[in-house]
């Protein structure tokens, strides 16, 4: 049975008491009132019903009940705001987004930004290094197959274009870095990728992972692309193994060689700088000295043709002064040495014949020393006396 029925009693569900007399619903400020008195009951501020009931027929609101509602509502303003609060760690960006478009990127410390659900702050860590490894056999320029194994190192580096740029940025780093290993070793020779232009290709790969991550505005930065010793295939394996002791045998033997050369060319061209050097100085003697003999014998040959007898007379005692300073013989010039003593010191002569050292040349007789005592012209018996004795000696 309807409640507006006649004969339904009164089952107004707005509270009428009067079911004539109240059949609209119920009116707005009554609603208000009784919200604010069941807030200020919950604060403990609350009064009886009885002692706020107006007289003539109507209620009027509590001014305390209105302060109350303020100061929640302040409250509840505060903390909102608050909530705006956020602090970026040293290895964080914040990114702040406004009703989900992108407005701007914060850096490490305290910052503040309009709660939700105007702005929103999402923190990215731009330290953390993400590795990727990537394990593949592939041809070579050369048409030979090598297995190639590296592992790629990345960071995020813009968070924005990270968040907001590339729907999946490590995904797009993996198929990056497939394509451009396998364009980068298919345009190597196998040789090259195995030995000496590892580095080199290692150092090709990162530029060209770079410059698509770049291009597709990923906000990732590779670090590093570490790329393992290239290998053959299994069942090349001995050959390639065969190769590789062969090309090693002939560094080694390079080696050798350039470490020999090194040692006998300078040694050679040492010795040969020596003789040149002493040719050099033994032309320069010899021309030398005959450049000195010949102007020494111009300069006799001026002085003979001026002086032909005393030239004569000094080159003849000049050439005796050189036979004779090696003898040991003592010539006495007697004819005009008369009254004179003379005293010859043998035995020094001896001691120094006795010192000389030991020669070659065959022995000379040892010299005899003569002692000579001139007397006077007159003393004849004197004379023959002297005569006999150096006579019997």
């Amino acid at each position: 049975m309807a409640w507006n029925e006649p004969g339904g009693g009164n089952q107004d569900p707005w509270g009428g008491k009067n079911g004539g007399d109240n059949q609209g619903p119920p009116d707005l400020d009554e609603v208000v009132r009784k919200l604010q008195e069941q807030i200020s009951n919950l604060f403990g501020g609350g009064e009886p019903k009885s002692s706020r009931r107006g007289s003539a027929g109507g209620d009027d609101g509590d001014p305390m009940s209105a302060r109350i509602l303020g100061v929640v509502l302040g409250l509840a303003v505060v903390v909102w705001l608050a909530s705006g609060i956020y602090i970026v760690e040293p290895a964080e960006r914040g990114v702040v987004t406004r009703f989900g478009a992108y407005v701007d990127t914060t850096g490490p410390g305290p910052h503040w930004h309009i709660p939700m659900p105007i702005e929103a702050v999402e923190k990215v860590n731009v330290d953390e290094i993400s590795t990727f490894s990537h394990r593949a056999a592939m041809l070579t320029q050369d048409e030979n197959i090598v297995e190639v194994e590296l592992t790629v190192q990345s960071r995020i580096q813009d968070a924005a274009d990270y968040l907001f740029q590339d729907q999946s940025p490590e995904r797009t780093l993996n198929d990056a870095t497939v394509t451009v290993v396998r364009v980068t070793i298919g345009q190597s020779k196998l040789d090259y990728v195995m030995t000496e232009g590892r580095g080199a290709v290692a150092v090709t790969i990162k530029e060209r992972i770079q410059a698509l991550m770049d291009q597709y505005k990923t906000g990732l930065i590779v670090t590093s692309v570490n790329m393992q010793p290239a290998k053959p295939p299994e069942q090349v394996k001995a050959a390639f193994d065969d190769a590789i002791k062969a090309r090693e045998d002939k560094e080694r033997l390079e080696n050798q060689a350039e470490a020999y050369s090194n040692e006998v060319l300078p040694q050679a061209r040492g010795g040969a700088a020596r003789v040149l050097a002493d040719a050099k100085a033994y032309r320069d003697r010899v021309v030398a000295e005959s450049e000195g003999e010949a102007s020494r014998f111009t300069a006799v040959l001026n002085q003979y043709a001026k002086a032909p007898e005393v030239t004569r007379q000094r080159l003849y005692l000049e050439t005796m002064e050189q036979v004779l300073s090696g003898n040991n013989k003592i010539l006495l010039d007697v004819h005009n040495g008369a009254n004179s003593l003379l005293y010859l010191p043998v035995e020094q002569l001896m001691k120094q014949q006795k010192l000389q050292p030991m020669t070659t040349e065959p022995p000379r007789p040892e010299p005899t020393a003569t002692t000579t005592l001139m007397l006077p012209e007159h003393n004849d018996s004197s004379s023959r006396a002297v005569d006999r004795d150096r006579r019997a000696r």
